[in-house]
């Protein structure tokens, strides 16, 4: 069964669209990553085994990179849990994109076509073709909607002008955020694949250490393109082949909803091939085979914890 949500007998519960987190101690939270997929900003639909796709792929990527930034990871009690260090997200999200891509109403694609040549305080030439690859990776910061609401598009001079981020910090963030995305690109490449953009959160933790937190190169977080096809379809004015949830966006979007009003149902045949795709992006970026969990029992998750811990 795939897991929707988990009660856990600790203070301090936070929910999100995907994870929902507890205290520990005032240095460490546990968080666990559910099924839960959202898109448009909503929560459209559970998919089995994405949680744990999440989290051990997170894990994985955490290791990877910790010569880059250093970040919250401190270990994988459970397939879907993981313990953190505890910060204070710094209020913007960090989008780095490499290609000209996207569905959403702030991707490049979807204000290209619109007419926009100005975007995120980049300029873009006329003429360029869909999902065509950039030729430098872009920071485009967005804000992080709360309640409901979308992010909106900043540049990267608006996060410091409107005081989200301190000047010195936010110039920490953009050279981790662009060679974390060199990383992912370069490690994407060896597995078969081209990470055409993805999004990085950061945080402060209690002694003031920038982190980097949430999640890193996942398949909710980022674009994944099957490289061997990617050439191919570009040229048929066809869409990449992805493992990502970027089908489950065109599927909602074919039926009329891009995050306003009631959400369509998604049919089984969805559901599970974006199942499989997460499955095979962590199998091939690790080049380890995924062992499916069953969903945790919260005794045993607390049990594991606590001896983790």
């Amino acid at each position: 069964m795939p897991l929707r949500d988990i009660s856990l007998e600790l203070p301090d519960r936070r929910e999100g669209k995907v994870r929902v987190s507890w205290s520990l101690s005032p240095e460490r939270r546990l968080i666990v990553t559910t099924d839960r997929l959202s898109a448009f900003d909503r929560v459209v639909a559970v998919v089995p085994h994405k949680g744990q796709v999440l989290n051990q792929l997170s894990a994985w990527w955490f290791a990877s990179t910790r010569d880059i930034i250093d970040n919250h990871f401190v270990s994988v009690p459970e397939p879907h849990a993981m313990v953190v260090v505890a910060a204070n997200p710094l209020p913007v999200e960090v989008v780095v994109r490499g290609a000209l891509t996207g569905s959403t109403s702030t991707a490049l694609l979807t204000r290209y076509r619109a007419g926009e040549r100005e975007m995120y305080g980049h300029h873009f030439a006329d003429g360029l073709a869909p999902h065509s690859e950039l030729p430098v990776a872009l920071i485009t910061p967005t804000t992080k909607a709360v309640g409901g609401a979308h992010d909106e598009p900043l540049t990267i001079d608006d996060v410091v002008r409107r005081g989200l981020v301190e000047a010195g910090v936010w110039r920490r963030v953009c050279v981790a955020a662009l060679a974390l995305f060199a990383r992912g690109q370069r490690i994407a490449q060896h597995a078969g694949l081209f990470l055409a953009d993805t999004k990085y959160e950061f945080g402060i933790d209690a002694d003031g250490r920038l982190l980097l937190i949430d999640e890193l190169h996942t398949p909710d977080s980022s674009r994944y393109w099957v490289q061997s096809s990617l050439a191919q379809r570009r040229a048929a004015g066809q869409e990449p082949e992805s493992l990502d949830k970027e089908p489950v966006r065109l599927a909602l979007a074919a039926l009329g909803y891009r995050g306003e009003g009631a959400i369509p149902e998604l049919t089984d045949d969805v559901i599970m091939a974006t199942s499989q795709r997460y499955v095979a992006a962590y199998e091939r970026l690790t080049n380890e085979m995924f062992v499916a969990a069953p969903e945790p029992d919260s005794q045993a998750l607390l049990s594991a914890v606590q001896e983790a811990v």
